[in-house]
């Protein structure tokens, strides 16, 4: 029976997210059960694509991508693939209506990492976190508004900045690997061997920029989806802190975690929190 296969996809997707981000599996855990396997299935694709160009170093990269992309707009148009992660995520595209200029945009973002090595103006920058992290907000955020196109607008411009926000924590934790291990450097203009203090400082404000007004934007969402884009917004404004507490020859050299009792604190505090309404949303 076809329902079989579909909800082994969308276990498929779901184990995905549980083995590669215990962060982001606990906090979609704290989503409405109604978009959950939505959010899995988004997360499976996400997350398949950036393997081929982050980890399969021995394979061929650029054939794998074709491949996966040509499997992707297949399955968007057929509603089927013998990809069980590639199948779920059709399935959630199709459902909410996603539109395909936001899975183009990430395409190219992952191609970008193919071909980009150091991100010299801001416009390259801007359209690489764009393409892949901000377009992965608004699909999500299109499941949020159960594809709401008023609502989506509305919200539109805060899921971006929570997208960018979490893309920049991601850069500035893993500037070590990224630079040693991929031989990226995201942040534009900025030399390694000259990464210090000030460099550090003006990428912390850039992003506390970004939480500041995503966060005005978590208060707005539906209720079936606001304690656990809460959460993830915690986790890493709480990663943030503990990277800007951190000097900068630190990052250079090691990954800065949260480990898993501080991320049970930040649960039971924003649970209590958002429990009695004592959340300051703006």
């Amino acid at each position: 029976m076809k329902a079989i296969f579909d909800k082994v996809s969308e276990d498929c997707s779901k184990i995905v997210i549980k083995e590669y981000s215990t962060s982001f599996y606990r906090a979609t855990k704290l989503l409405s059960k109604s978009i959950r396997n939505d959010i899995f299935n988004i997360y499976g694709f996400v997350r398949f694509a950036d393997e081929i160009v982050d980890t399969f170093h021995k394979y061929p990269k650029r054939k794998l991508l074709d491949q996966f992309e040509k499997e992707l707009w297949s399955s968007i148009e057929e509603k089927i693939s013998l990809n069980p992660i590639l199948n779920s995520f059709q399935h959630t595209v199709n459902k909410y209506n996603i539109e395909t200029s936001l899975i183009r945009s990430f395409m190219k973002s992952m191609r970008m990492d193919l071909d980009i090595r150091r991100y010299s103006s801001q416009q390259d920058y801007k359209e690489y976190i764009y393409g892949s992290a901000d377009v992965v907000g608004l699909m999500c955020l299109k499941v949020f508004v159960s594809g709401s196109k008023k609502e989506y607008n509305i919200l539109k411009p805060y899921a971006m900045s929570l997208g960018s926000a979490f893309q920049k924590v991601n850069f500035l934790r893993d500037l070590k690997s990224d630079s040693e291990i991929l031989n990226r450097v995201y942040f534009p203009n900025i030399d390694m061997k000259n990464f210090d203090e000030n460099s550090k400082d003006k990428i912390i404000k850039e992003i506390e920029k970004d939480f500041e007004h995503a966060l005005k934007g978590i208060a707005k969402l539906p209720k079936k989806a606001r304690f656990g884009v809460y959460i993830a917004y915690r986790y890493y404004n709480k990663l943030l802190k503990k990277l800007k507490n951190t000097s900068s020859g630190d990052i250079k050299e090691s990954r800065v975690r949260i480990d898993n009792f501080q991320k049970l604190i930040v649960l039971t505090r924003s649970y209590i929190k958002y429990q009695l309404n004592l959340i300051l949303w703006t």
